[in-house]
């Protein structure tokens, strides 16, 4: 499971989160001395012996905590400027909120001087974790921070490896040209490449030198490993019968399965009594906004293929299937009601589902269900495909954490390969990353259509 972990924040970022959060108790501390806390500090704080060194620990923490529970430290929100920007405002908000409701109550005006100071450590936090990451992301990209990696082997899989480089974790790797170097121990050393990948399997002397390389310490690991070890995905152009059947992983315990039960009946009837409001007024938008019915019932493929009928928010129009023929949606899709718009966007259409998820249909994490008529199209185009079915479907999963809505077969392809991965190392630890990323990609609108 610490493979799992480290999927979801890897080294370079666990690195950065350690400093940025000695920098930011640091940098709050300081601006609490040189602006003092009288009259600032909030009620619960003001009674601790020392709160101005309280409020800097709680103010770090609790920054640090919604910095990662919102992805800002994943590979591609440093590593893109837009993103970067956009999530630590974001964090800054959610932060000034937390604190404010958790110190005692909101105050009787955001100009009050509790309310100003919070926005001044804030604020100081906010310029300098984005400094911090600017600096951060160019040693990254253009320093040997970077994992620098040389990948060989067969030119069609290389390529494939390459693209998968371009995004995500992928981009904490920075890809060296076999032509640049011998493949030797002393070249590669000083060059500071930190791995070899093969894209096939290695032949004639190459054998002896990867072989001497490992020995001393350098990793070597096939395409596939890699995928699975840095990328959290499974390679499925490397997949077999045999692999699936004898690798580690693809099993579960009853006493797993009862634990995940009792979460998911716990957890659901706890959101749905909560959501309960927001799902009234959603009812009465969907009624006003469109003729139809408030609920849309599907049939979707559950666990070991059966059938069952899911709950949904209506979001299209009444008659988006008149034809009879199923249709995946498509951006701008003109089936969607203006209400239906935002409800798929901010993912509030996927509610009812929580009533699936009480009866046992469903569970709160696991591969997003499909429904059978393009569960057959995407059986017959892509091997082991049905395999995904062995586990519950559930309400968000690794593939939508990590991959945007899918719309056709390739799409399907490259989700499947995140649902395989889910599929072989599923844990409670692994559902807890993706509850916690749902949160990221509800808030940041990723993949709605």
């Amino acid at each position: 499971m610490q493979r799992v972990v480290a999927h979801y924040l890897p080294r370079e970022m666990a690195v950065l989160g350690l400093v940025e959060l000695m920098l930011s108790f640091a940098m709050i501390d300081t601006v609490i001395q040189a602006t003092g806390t009288a009259g600032t500090l909030p009620a619960a704080i003001e009674r601790l012996p020392r709160g101005d060194i309280a409020l800097a620990i709680i103010l770090a923490l609790v920054s640090g905590g919604v910095a990662l529970t919102i992805g800002l430290y994943r590979p591609e929100a440093f590593l893109e400027r837009k993103k970067l920007l956009s999530a630590a405002a974001l964090t800054a908000i959610i932060t000034f909120t937390v604190l404010l409701l958790g110190g005692g109550g909101p105050p009787v005006s955001l100009a009050s001087p509790r309310s100003l100071h919070m926005a001044e450590l804030i604020a100081a936090w906010l310029g300098g974790m984005t400094l911090v990451r600017l600096a951060y992301g160019l040693a990254i990209v253009r320093s040997s921070l970077g994992r620098r990696v040389l990948i060989l082997g067969d030119p069609r899989q290389v390529g494939s490896l390459r693209l998968h480089l371009r995004s995500g974790r992928g981009r904490l790797f920075r890809l060296v040209q076999p032509a640049d170097l011998i493949v030797s121990w002393p070249a590669l050393r000083r060059h500071g490449i930190w791995g070899i990948v093969m894209a096939s399997e290695p032949e004639g002397l190459a054998v002896d030198a990867l072989l001497d390389c490992k020995l001393r310490g350098m990793n070597v690991l096939s395409g596939a490993a890699f995928r699975e070890n840095y990328l959290g995905r499974i390679d499925l152009d490397a997949l077999t019968a045999n692999q699936l059947l004898l690798s580690p992983g693809f099993t579960g315990s009853w006493i797993a399965a009862a634990l995940k039960r009792l979460c998911d009946l716990t957890v659901g009837i706890f959101m749905l009594l909560l959501l309960l409001p927001l799902m009234a007024v959603t009812a009465v938008a969907i009624k006003c906004d469109s003729r139809g019915p408030v609920f849309y019932r599907q049939q979707r493929v559950g666990l070991f293929g059966r059938t069952f009928t899911l709950f949904k928010f209506r979001s299209m129009s009444a008659d988006a299937e008149a034809s009879g023929d199923p249709r995946w949606a498509q951006r701008q899709d003109p089936r969607i009601t203006r209400v239906g718009r935002f409800i798929r966007a901010t993912r509030i259409d996927e509610l009812p589902q929580l009533a699936n998820v009480i009866r046992g249909e469903m569970s709160l994490v696991g591969p997003r269900p499909e429904r059978p008529h393009f569960v057959e199209q995407l059986a017959r185009a892509i091997p082991f495909y049905r395999q995904r079915a062995y586990v519950k479907p559930g309400l968000t999963g690794w593939a939508q954490v990590n991959f945007p809505y899918g719309a056709s077969v390739e799409d399907a392809r490259e989700k499947l390969a995140y649902d395989l991965y889910y599929v072989k190392h599923r844990g409670f630890l692994l559902d807890i990353i993706i509850l916690v990323s749902t949160i990221r990609v509800v808030l940041s609108r990723e993949g709605a259509r």
